[in-house]
């Protein structure tokens, strides 16, 4: 410590006395400089877990101390106890658990934080210890704090009893202790149940209690029950918390109590005690209506908790116990009540969001009976369904205009989300109540939309709408004979609302494969489309909806192409919609455009795209600012999008799985693919854009992007332009190197290196690149993680797609080879794990390429040494299977060698890790080289070397990590 008061940076100043330890807190919790706090915190840490810590702890809870310095000497004592109790000498257990249960009982009437960090301490004593050690602990527990003296009162003892009961089993839950003693020591506790419960049941009974000790012995329920103690056995406990829930002091406490009982896996076996709950869980509605009457949330919300937590994890149970059908029933109008709770979710209401799961559950439970006895539950459960569709869609309804202004935008998003479960809930319903679901739905909608003398709300028709969107979405629904009265009945909505605009266009979005099946209705639907598609309040729905439409049903939309295109190209002109919608628009006309002629094809691509070559070039002809950026950016990904779904390819196969008749598609004409003829035509100016903004990487990767997914889409019609745009990318890349230029060069050894005619340029590019990549790791890589990314997997591909790459003289394997390795040490995750598969596509070609055969030999020892380094500490544990699976290849492919390899490196004193011996590393050694068949054993192997090599075997870690 430094004589100033505060922490000192140099190792010797690691003097762990109580006196700097109080120094070192007063740093962190009264220092204003940051730095000085972070000092101070990283100092007391190491306090924490020194050797010293056992001479300060104790001085550190001294009465004449404060409470944040008796805390971190209440702290320091759990973690010396919880995570070194391998150092605590057996023959100090007794003296160290006297000394905790002298400094409780003095602290029970003392400081409620450090009281309880002293009970942890405690209880991770006793499960250090129990059942062998110490075999009646809760007893003892009981039984020290039942005796009178050391000038402590009752009510603080009994306190201080209820806190240590309460945090042992929550110690057990966050303990890392080896799995089989966790099972030990889980049956140790569960056995002293029978000490703990009669002494709550006393206490909770009681009817002097105060309400400090009736709520901590409710608490130390919860806890308690979280262990699996049988149902059967807490049944006269929890019975007891149903009386606690009027009081208010208590109805947390209660609650949290009951639903952790009655939500436990195994109480699903004691069926009599459910049924004794029942009644009990009933009894609660009148408290229940007067909490929704009176506006408490807060009560009405926790009752509602408790009867979803009986039905939801019994259903089952109770739906079998036929003699109790009634009570059951009650119990779910009760949960239907809960559900459809007064008010409009978040602002009025947060309960009916906790039921929603329950009806899943109910109806999975009823729908896995045999036919017989599900025909019985339906007979009584379909009518209380189509309730739970009428409560639901209530629930969904928008409040008023007014009052949904008020609400603020977190309230918004809520209750979209709200929505959208009460959407997906609607969905899951459908499987019980099939078609007559939506012949429900659309007579109410039909009865409120032809109902002249009596207006309904807007929100009521949304509502309905909204439910047969939420059914039509993922549901198919072509069968059903209802939708073409629905489109009927569309037309007529008086549409004055944005909210219901939104939802008559999703919903007309969700028919678009019913439209595909009776294109004579598109022609009514297609003009709301294509009006909303002017409103920029409607911008998501109705740019959604017509993609859909124009690739569900481009074959028929011949006809109305020219009127769709023509309102496309105008609202984009207004440039009404976000980028999103935007790209979302020119996918639509993409498929719209695919399903005509070529001539037609041609001219619409004039028509639309014309505007924006001629912006082009004018934006390319100016100095480059951040504006014009932006502006050039936004056009090549419009021309990225359209070029994206464009695919007159498809317009065979999908005409011969169609039933519509075959005069709707034309046949592909011979000559260049429509997309290949518009990149030919503003090739040059492409590159005149790049040619300015080289420098920058966005509107290299938005060019890259355009004739990336053009060689998606196109795939082998993309051939034409394979040479002038290898050439490009060449040049390119050998001017400023960027990772999406290396991504596009991937995708194009990847469709047209197998080809004679193309692979000239291919190879001519494939060797430009790596040769400018190996340039920048000569002059180090480091700044430029994406492109040693990307140049990984282009090398790997080239390998998996035409090894032949790898023969030329051209070309310096070896090189590439040593940035494999250096690629290897990188820090990030990605690069590393593409690396790994590029030595993965490398190692099989040992046998038919003879450089990399060459290069494998005299530098696979160099692979090696780099994967045991990774394996030893070197990477992240993340990473191991990507390694192993290098192993398992070097072991399948250059068995020979790798014995000789095995042995040399790992001869090497502390090599991978000081922390293994040299008979794990044998023993691993041996593992490797049995292991030529089974890549999950070998992935085991490396998994569990890599955790010794880490000092994590055996521990709580090693336990996740192999999962």
């Amino acid at each position: 410590m430094e004589t100033s008061g505060r922490i000192a940076t140099t190792p010797d100043a690691l003097d762990f006395t109580v006196e700097n330890v109080e120094k070192g807190l007063h740093q962190l919790y009264y220092d204003p400089n940051i730095e000085n706090k972070n000092l101070a915190q990283k100092w007391l840490m190491q306090a924490q877990v020194s050797p010293q810590a056992w001479q300060f702890c104790w001085a550190l809870l001294s009465p004449d101390k404060v409470p944040e310095i008796q805390y971190f000497g209440a702290s320091a004592l759990h973690t010396k106890i919880s995570r070194y109790w391998s150092d605590i000498p057996s023959d100090q257990y007794e003296t160290l658990k006297t000394q905790l249960f002298s400094q409780i009982a003095c602290f029970s009437s003392g400081s409620k934080m450090v009281l309880t960090r002293l009970c942890v301490a405690l209880a991770s004593l006793a499960l250090n210890t129990m059942p062998e050690v110490w075999p009646g602990a809760v007893p003892e527990m009981v039984r020290v704090f039942q005796e009178e003296g050391g000038g402590v009162d009752g009510r603080a003892r009994c306190l201080a009893l209820l806190e240590l009961l309460t945090v042992l089993p929550e110690e057990f839950q966050t303990s890392r202790m080896p799995q089989y003693r966790k099972g030990q020591v889980r049956g140790a506790l569960g056995r002293e149940w029978g000490s703990v419960c009669p002494l709550l049941q006393q206490l909770l009974r009681q009817g002097d209690s105060p309400g400090a000790v009736k709520a901590r012995v409710l608490r130390c329920l919860s806890s308690w029950v979280l262990l699996d103690v049988p149902l059967s056995e807490s049944e006269g406990l929890v019975e007891d918390c149903f009386t606690a829930l009027p009081d208010p002091e208590l109805f947390d406490t209660a609650v949290e109590a009951i639903v952790n009982a009655i939500s436990q896996p195994d109480s699903q076996r004691y069926v009599n005690t459910l049924l004794k709950l029942v009644p009990q869980v009933l009894s609660l509605q009148e408290q229940l209506r007067e909490a929704v009457q009176n506006g408490d949330m807060e009560t009405s919300h926790g009752i509602c908790r408790i009867a979803v937590a009986l039905g939801e994890n019994h259903s089952r149970a109770l739906l079998e116990q036929v003699a109790h059908w009634q009570g059951f029933l009650a119990l779910v109008n009760m949960i239907m009540f809960c559900t459809g709770i007064p008010g409009h979710y978040p602002v009025n209401e947060t309960t009916s969001s906790l039921t929603l799961t329950f009806w899943y559950t109910l109806q999975d439970d009823i729908m896995s009976f045999d036919c017989e006895r599900q025909a019985v539950y339906l007979q009584v459960y379909r009518p209380v369904y189509f309730q739970l569709v009428d409560v639901l869609l209530h629930k969904a309804q928008f409040p008023s205009d007014q009052e949904y202004a008020s609400w603020s935008s977190d309230e918004k998003e809520q209750f979209r989300i709200y929505r959208v479960d009460i959407s997906d809930t609607l969905m899951y319903v459908y499987e019980m109540l099939g078609a007559e679901l939506l012949s429900n739905l659309y007579e109410k909608l039909g009865r409120i939309l032809t109902n002249t003398e009596q207006a309904s709300s807007w929100q009521h028709t949304e509502a309905l709408l909204y439910g047969f969107q939420s059914i039509a979405e993922t549901i198919d629904v072509n069968y059903s004979d209802v939708i073409p009265g629905l489109i009927g009945l569309l037309l007529r909505i008086n549409i004055n609302n944005v909210q219901l605009a939104d939802t008559v266009m999703f919903t007309i979005g969700a028919l678009a494969e019913w439209l595909a099946d009776h294109p004579v209705m598109l022609s009514s639907v297609l003009p709301l489309v294509l009006q909303a598609l002017g409103n920029p309040d409607l911008s998501i729905s109705s740019v959604s909806t017509l993609k859909k439409i124009c690739r569900e049903c481009k074959y028929d939309l011949p006809p109305y192409a020219s009127n769709i295109v023509a309102v496309s190209r105008e609202v984009l002109s207004k440039q009404i919609h976000k980028t999103s919608q935007c790209m979302w628009l020119m996918q639509a006309l993409g498929f719209l455009l695919s399903a005509l002629h070529v001539e037609e094809i041609l001219r619409n691509l004039h028509s639309l795209i014309t505007p924006y070559i001629q912006q082009l070039e004018k934006l390319a002809d100016e100095t480059p600012n951040p504006s014009n950026k932006l502006a050039i950016i936004h056009i090549l990904g419009l021309l990225s999008n359209l070029f994206t779904t464009l695919d007159i390819s498809k317009q065979e196969d999908e005409s011969g799985e169609s039933t519509a008749p075959p005069v709707k598609t034309a046949p592909l004409p011979p000559g260049p693919n429509p997309v290949v003829v518009v990149l030919q035509q503003v090739f040059a100016l492409i590159q005149t854009v790049l040619s300015k903004w080289l420098n920058d990487s966005q509107v290299v990767e938005a060019v890259c992007a355009i004739f990336e997914k053009s060689v998606k889409t196109l795939l082998h019609d993309f051939a034409p332009m394979v040479s002038q745009l290898s050439e490009m990318l060449g040049q390119m890349y050998s001017t400023i190197p960027q990772a999406s230029a290396l991504d596009l060069t991937r995708q194009m050894v990847h469709i047209f290196a197998r080809e004679t005619d193309h692979f000239p340029p291919i190879k001519a590019l494939f060797e430009l690149v790596t040769s400018v990549t190996l340039s920048i790791f000569q002059q180090g890589p480091r700044d430029h993680p994406d492109i040693v990314d990307s140049f990984m997997q282009l090398q790997a591909q080239a390998l998996k797609r035409k090894p032949d790459l790898f023969l030329s003289e051209s070309l310096d394997v070896k090189a590439v080879f040593h940035c494999g390795l250096l690629s290897l040490k990188f820090p990030e995750a990605p690069t590393v794990k593409s690396t790994c598969l590029f030595f993965t596509e490398l190692l099989p070609r040992c046998s038919d390429v003879p450089p990399v055969a060459r290069v494998v030999q005299e530098n696979g020892k160099l692979l090696l040494q780099a994967v045991l380094e990774a394996i030893g500490g070197g990477s992240s544990r993340s990473l191991m299977e990507q390694f192993a699976e290098v192993l398992f290849s070097l072991n399948k492919h250059c068995f020979p060698l790798l014995t000789v390899w095995l042995k040399e490196a790992l001869q090497a004193q502390g090599f991978p890790s000081t922390r293994v011996t040299t008979e794990q590393k044998d023993t691993f050694t041996q593992q490797i080289l049995r292991e030529r068949v089974n890549k999950r054993r070998m992935k085991d192997i490396v998994k569990e070397f890599t955790l010794v090599c880490r000092g994590l075997h055996g521990t709580e870690y090693a336990a996740e990590y192999c999962l």
